[in-house]
């Protein structure tokens, strides 16, 4: 894939201005994209990295503008970027708002978080690409890019305006939860999507293939007496759009793969030197269809949670690169879609508080490394959206999340800024723990407090 980077959608310059200076002192700061590995201080002045490096710290000692911040026992790495979030405004206020999505993104680690079109109405109008970006930067936070519809009401018949909807600002186009099923259709969108250089992001289900599905189709869906979904109706869809992809020389971007069948299709493409990316979940790395025993609608999700052996070939094609990025398909629900039957419940669970600290304990599990697991929640997703990806280097703008990799704590202990704690994590001991997070030069979460390690 071409790595030159695109526009970004929105100018820094409407975000408020940063504190002037802010030292991190003695820091492990890890940067996969510079090889970087090392302790170092990093000096920001006016949202902008102005120094890193051992020593740098010295430079300005004694400002009396500086907040110093102890960094000995912290991590300093790239902000995340979210290729995959539901934010539910307009529409479902109740579960979700632009603002709490954006609050609960900043205390992930996330600069940026690509948001979904299925609201209500559906984001397929200029109009409502607007509005989801005015909320955004009415609350500030974290920057918010809209990912409009392929078609109109996500019916899968007419094309949306993409050139209109590209020039609202938004960075790519999918039916998310509904399948684009006619090859027609799929072959003009992404015709239509290369000539703005925008992916096409596929929601993989053949739709006649899952209808009634509950649940991945195996042993377990067979003793709970619930309909399975069959690896199949995932893989012939992508099998499909790769060869439309192939054919348009388009960009085409797979959503929350879940099989070892779509590792193979993907693995496969990309050494032919087609222009296909692809997207894993957390809950796919960490969860299988057991699960699901007890009935948990907690665990009840889009795709369906597979088995072993998926679970395996996702974490070994994230490790390889076959799979370029972890998106958290965050998707919060009130109680009232969760708490019910399972037949009834909604699929889906939040991710963007927990991603991280969910995910660092994979590091050494099936090849998976820490440069990887940063790259593929910071630079690779940012490339897939055209954006200047979050780097640490001087005369940078500050986009940075510092980790603390030894707290232990649940998830249940947290303070959730999401409206809704659809999780089936609540149980789970974390493994590090988000304390700062810079977006476009400016802190915009803050765990340690002004003059807090310092």
């Amino acid at each position: 894939m071409d790595a030159t980077f695109r526009r970004p959608v929105l100018s820094p310059a409407a975000v408020p201005d940063a504190p002037h200076l802010l030292v991190i002192r003695g820091v492990r700061a890890i940067d996969p994209t510079r090889a970087l590995d090392a302790t170092v201080d990093i000096t920001i002045e006016g949202g902008t990295i102005t120094r890193i490096g051992p020593g740098a710290a010295a430079q300005v000692a004694g400002s009396e503008h500086a907040r110093v911040i102890d960094g000995a026992g912290l991590w300093a790495v790239p902000a995340f970027v979210d290729l995959h979030a539901h934010l539910r405004e307009p529409g479902q206020e109740y579960k979700e708002e632009i603002a709490s999505g954006l609050n609960a993104a900043a205390a992930g680690g996330y600069a940026h978080v690509c948001v979904m079109p299925n609201t209500k109405p559906v984001n397929d109008t200029r109009a409502v690409t607007e509005l989801m970006l005015r909320r955004a930067e009415e609350h500030g936070g974290a920057q918010l890019h809209p990912i409009a519809a392929i078609t109109m009401g996500q019916k899968g018949k007419d094309l949306t305006e993409m050139a209109e909807l590209r020039d609202a600002g938004i960075v790519g186009v999918s039916d998310d939860g509904v399948c684009v099923m006619n090859s027609g259709v799929m072959r003009r969108a992404l015709e239509y999507a290369k000539n703005f250089d925008i992916p096409v992001i596929q929601h993989a289900e053949d739709h006649d293939l899952t209808a009634g599905a509950e649940m991945h189709e195996g042993n377990v869906s067979a003793r709970l007496g619930l309909r399975g979904w069959p690896r199949v109706a995932e893989d012939v869809i992508i099998a499909r759009d790769i060869l439309l992809t192939e054919y348009t020389r388009a960009r085409y971007h797979a959503a929350h793969i879940s099989t070892l069948g779509a590792v193979r299709i993907m693995r496969e493409a990309k050494s032919r030197g087609i222009d296909a990316t692809a997207e894993v979940t957390p809950h796919h790395l960490l969860l299988t269809d057991a699960s699901v025993i007890g009935y948990d609608t907690a665990c009840k999700v889009n795709p369906p949670l597979r088995e072993p052996e998926d679970v395996e070939a996702l974490r070994r094609a994230l490790a390889d690169g076959t799979i370029d990025a972890i998106a958290t398909d965050h998707a919060p629900h009130s109680p009232l879609e969760k708490d019910c039957e399972f037949a009834e419940a909604s699929p889906g669970m939040i991710g963007l508080e927990l991603c991280f600290g969910l995910l660092l304990g994979l590091v050494g599990e099936s090849g998976i490394t820490l440069p990887r697991l940063l790259e593929a929640l910071s630079s690779r997703p940012a490339r897939i959206i055209g954006i200047e990806p979050p780097t640490l280097k001087e005369g940078a703008r500050a986009e940075l999340t510092l980790v603390d990799p030894g707290a232990r704590y649940r998830v249940e202990e947290m303070k959730l800024r999401s409206k809704s704690h659809n999780t089936p994590f609540l149980k789970h001991e974390m493994t590090a723990r988000i304390v700062m997070t810079l977006s476009r030069g400016k802190v915009i979460f803050d765990a340690l407090g002004a003059g807090a390690r310092s």
